[in-house]
């Protein structure tokens, strides 16, 4: 089959999470000997980031390890016939341009006979409604959305059957356990606007502090006030490392820990971000702030440890520091779970699956009221 997506940037991780899990299952595709194109618009936000702070040799990594793949840019005024001919699945992520998403949907209801999804992977549709409600999905086939709870919403807006959760995952091809001179904690998220600003002090900053462990963090997006306070809790600061070199990143550091943003906590439990796939699949020993494994993805104190309040954090930690039993416990039933259950792979099997539920030249039915 023909798979075409439009994408925010498949070349850019900068500050674009999603990227792993979008060249992970494109590439799993590929391998599987479909069709890919991939379409970004021209001077897209991130890659222009990532430029600025790295220049090209920024792209080095995402070159070296994904060469299978690569994208073509579009600008105002594109063909978007020209773009989708032959396609037999169009999938339109959220980060994407108010008209774009409209005119894909307006070709589709003229007849144009590929499925066409809405991919969703953020909590803007809790966040700001009003913002998500803006994009003119009439004539979509479905929506996948990167989490039960965020499905609940579409289909609370009228979706129905048409919405799939389809979780995140890892990229196994890339993401495996690299040997390494294991010490400290280890770090890898941006700063959130605001988002976690105290969880990442009371369950990472302090905790870290509180138990002697060494912590290092990479990132975007930290505001002069962030490092200032990074530096008072002595965690070293490296700024933006491209996603491809996470697994050796990782294979340094003794464990991490997942601090999730407040609205994965709140109004939309159950999904964890991708750098929860990402170390498990890594065999780098977890321990996470509270969240709530609604959906049952994980098995919290076997996979990865739960510390439910920040003095608990400190006591997990100090365990991590000081059991290397404990550590490769939860390495092997980590690694055990994403391989089972969670790689790219396995996504592109649901994916397979829910096209195969539908009449790809069928006529869209309308966009819910």
């Amino acid at each position: 089959m023909r798979f075409v997506y439009f994408t925010h940037s498949l070349a850019s991780c900068w500050n674009h999470g999603n990227a792993h899990f979008l060249r992970g299952v494109l590439s799993e595709l590929i391998g599987r000997g479909h069709d890919v194109r991939v379409y970004e618009p021209a001077n897209a936000w991130s890659l222009q980031n990532l430029l600025s702070d790295n220049g090209e040799a920024g792209l080095d990594a995402y070159r070296t390890a994904y060469p299978e793949l690569s994208s073509r840019t579009f600008g105002p005024g594109a063909d978007l016939t020209e773009l989708v001919d032959g396609a037999d699945v169009v999938i339109v992520h959220e980060w994407n341009a108010h008209d774009l998403v409209a005119d894909l949907g307006k070709l589709r209801r003229q007849g144009a006979p590929y499925t066409l999804f809405f991919h969703d992977t953020h909590h803007r549709a809790v966040s700001a409604p009003e913002e998500m409600r803006a994009y003119d999905l009439d004539g979509y086939d479905g929506v996948l959305a990167f989490g039960e709870t965020l499905s609940r919403v579409y289909r609370d807006w009228g979706w129905g059957d048409r919405v799939w959760t389809w979780h995140e995952a890892a990229d196994t091809r890339r993401f495996f356990p690299v040997e390494g001179d294991r010490e400290g904690l280890v770090w890898i998220g941006n700063w959130g606007d605001g988002e976690r600003t105290a969880e990442i002090e009371d369950y990472l900053l302090a905790p870290a502090r509180d138990a002697s462990l060494s912590l290092d963090i990479y990132g975007v997006r930290y505001p002069d006030e962030a490092k200032a306070m990074l530096a008072g809790y002595g965690a070293r600061y490296h700024g933006w490392a491209p996603n491809a070199a996470a697994p050796a990143i990782f294979a340094n550091a003794l464990a991490t820990v997942h601090v999730p943003r407040r609205y994965y906590t709140t109004i939309l439990p159950g999904i964890p971000t991708i750098r929860v796939f990402e170390a498990l699949a890594c065999g780098l020993p977890l321990a996470s702030a509270p969240w709530d494994d609604a959906e049952h993805l994980f098995r919290p104190g076997t996979d990865f440890l739960f510390a439910r309040s920040p003095t608990e954090m400190t006591s997990v930690l100090n365990d991590l520091r000081h059991d290397p039993s404990l550590r490769a416990s939860l390495a092997a039933a980590g690694l055990e779970t994403i391989r089972a259950r969670h790689t790219c792979a396995h996504r592109v099997d649901e994916l397979l699956a829910i096209l195969a539920t539908l009449d790809t030249h069928s006529h869209p039915r309308s966009m819910p009221a």
